[in-house]
């Protein structure tokens, strides 16, 4: 976990003279349809040299979202919640109330542009964000997020506590990650997440640490610091 993080902080801090990144929190719950507007529009300024970088904290309604390589058959209730085409990457994820979903607009052509070590950079904030709970997040080689062993369910047993889904245009980053925090993990069974059927799902509150979510965004801003760089409030 160290080395790992160590290579992504080393690949992705900006060049003396870079802008700090704007850090923005929304409180209540925002539509899905707004978030990728807003997104789109932010990232095309970044592009564009007319806005700054941005990390974006929110959290959605309940909903369910298709990735590019979404399959039909992994969306199982499909009149449980909306569900939305997205342009990130990856199959059919929840999002819901105590999820933390964290849209990153970074520009790579000005750090480092490589998508699969900037996958590997937001892999290593969510583990080094678990870490301060005393939570060992993992990497899987054949599947993208961070996983958890289950050893109380089972000496094989991982469910998955956070998802990543990006898309970039212009070398420039949005979607993002999203941690559970505190949802409704059975909202999850109206699809298959991910595409993955032989593992489950987890959160902090589910592994015993009833955290709150400024408590979890605290956290999340000093790794992402360490990892990418300095931040601002905006």
């Amino acid at each position: 976990m160290v080395n790992a993080r160590a290579d992504a902080a080393a690949s992705f801090i900006p060049r003396t003279g870079f802008p700090p990144v704007d850090w923005v929190v929304s409180d209540g719950l925002v539509d899905y349809p707004d978030a990728v507007t807003a997104m789109e529009t932010r990232a095309a300024r970044i592009a564009a040299g007319e806005a700054r970088e941005c990390v974006w904290l929110l959290e959605h309604p309940p909903l369910y979202t298709a990735g590019t390589s979404a399959r039909e058959t992994d969306l199982v209730e499909r009149e449980r919640f909306p569900v939305f085409a997205s342009g990130r990457g990856g199959q059919y994820t929840y999002h819901g109330p105590g999820q933390r979903v964290a849209y990153v607009m970074l520009d790579l052509n000005r750090r480092v542009p490589d998508l699969r070590r900037y996958v590997g950079a937001l892999e290593a904030w969510l583990i080094a964000t678990l870490a301060q709970f005393n939570i060992r997040g993992e990497r899987r080689e054949d599947r993208v997020g961070v996983w958890v062993r289950r050893p109380d369910k089972g000496p094989t047993v991982e469910d998955k506590i956070a998802a990543i889904g990006i898309r970039v245009r212009r070398w420039v980053s949005f979607h993002g990650v999203s941690l559970n925090v505190e949802p409704d993990l059975g909202h999850f069974t109206g699809i298959v997440p991910c595409g993955i059927t032989e593992h489950g799902v987890t959160s902090l509150v589910d592994l015993g640490y009833p955290v709150t979510m400024p408590e979890v965004d605290a956290i999340m801003r000093a790794e992402f610091e360490a990892i990418f760089g300095v931040t601002r409030s905006e």
